[in-house]
């Protein structure tokens, strides 16, 4: 059974007893290394190597950008990992490049334009040295990095454009693949970025990406000293997708008259065990359990207590397999800063 991966943004049918079911492609985020004074954003080396030799030992494969782009015999290819790497941080050259060079491991580093060549940030030298790597691609990450949600559309496709134009002029080539700053868009962002001629796009939200997911809304799980202890780390490389149709709002940028928004997740009909859904999530800046009410067997509503108070929202919802594998969906909406 061949089928194309990720080409459509919209979820028509989906049949559990598919072979992808239990397939899909775990996105990693990572952004510093052994910058240890920025625990938020940091990985430790030792256990950056313990990720990938974990990884290795767990019988993963590492899919490159290429693989990642073509036609997918989803029979031949299991669960793999996709590696990012968002900021081009100059520890990101100094400590995990000559591993991923000397293990050939394929990746894509999200790179903003403004910051290359200044302190603490790989200069444009390193890029091109590495990009001369076929395992390795340079992603954009727009050119200012700034909070692009609050700018206006115009000034959203300034900075991008801006951005675009600095990769063909140092690199001869626009890229396919877009990483939203911070994880954060709206719906007019996303089709800026894709009237832009990218074709993927990348958020903050965890997720395991299989054919249900938008492509311009694409989930990846973030890497940190808290997040990458390998208690946790064991479990998240055992996540399995969790398909649905169809989450509301659809708008995730929301405003003081909509927070908390009315969040509804419309499932596919023949998801198992669906009853035994758990969520949380963070309104009034402390995570707590969800409460959730069935609209159908395969709809539910998530009634916020409390309005989001921090710059971003989310909501983590597991539903735990009957093998002790956990389906993960992670929904991230942005506050906007009137």
């Amino acid at each position: 059974m061949l089928f194309i991966l990720f080409l459509s943004s919209t979820n028509k049918s989906y049949s559990q007893k598919s072979d992808a079911y239990d397939n899909g492609i775990i996105s990693l985020m990572y952004h510093r290394f052994e910058e240890n004074k920025y625990p938020s954003t940091n990985i430790k080396i030792k256990d950056f190597k313990s990720h990938i030799n974990l990884i290795k030992e767990s019988n993963f494969d590492f899919i490159s950008h290429e693989d990642f782009e073509n036609s997918v015999d989803i029979k031949n290819i299991d669960r793999k990992i996709l590696l990012t790497v968002d900021d081009g941080f100059s520890s990101f050259y100094q400590n995990a490049w000559p591993i991923l060079k000397k293990e050939k491991i394929p990746f894509i580093i999200f790179i903003n334009t403004e910051t290359i060549g200044s302190r603490g940030y790989m200069n444009w030298e390193e890029i091109k040295e590495i990009s001369k790597y076929e395992f390795v691609h340079i992603g954009n990450h727009s050119h200012s990095h700034d909070y692009l949600v609050d700018k206006t559309d115009e000034e959203i496709k300034k900075d991008i454009q801006t951005s675009i134009n600095l990769f063909k002029k140092n690199l001869n080539y626009q890229t396919k693949f877009f990483a939203y700053p911070f994880g954060e868009y709206k719906q007019s962002y996303k089709e800026i970025v894709k009237d832009l001629g990218f074709s993927y796009a990348f958020g903050q939200h965890s997720g395991v990406i299989d054919k249900t997911k938008n492509k311009y809304e694409l989930p990846r799980f973030p890497i940190n000293e808290k997040y990458g202890k390998m208690k946790r780390f064991k479990n998240l490389i055992n996540t399995i997708p969790f398909p649905y149709k169809k989450i509301f709002p659809e708008e995730r940028y929301i405003k003081d008259e909509n927070n908390p928004p009315n969040v509804k997740i419309v499932f596919f009909e023949n998801i198992n065990n669906l009853n035994n859904i758990s969520c949380y999530s963070n309104e009034e800046n402390t995570w707590r359990k969800s409460e959730i009410r069935f609209v159908k067997k395969n709809e539910i509503e998530i009634n916020l207590k409390g309005k989001f108070t921090t710059e971003r929202g989310r909501i983590n919802c597991s539903l735990r397999e009957k093998d002790g594998r956990w389906r993960w969906l992670g929904v991230q909406f942005v506050i906007a800063n009137l």
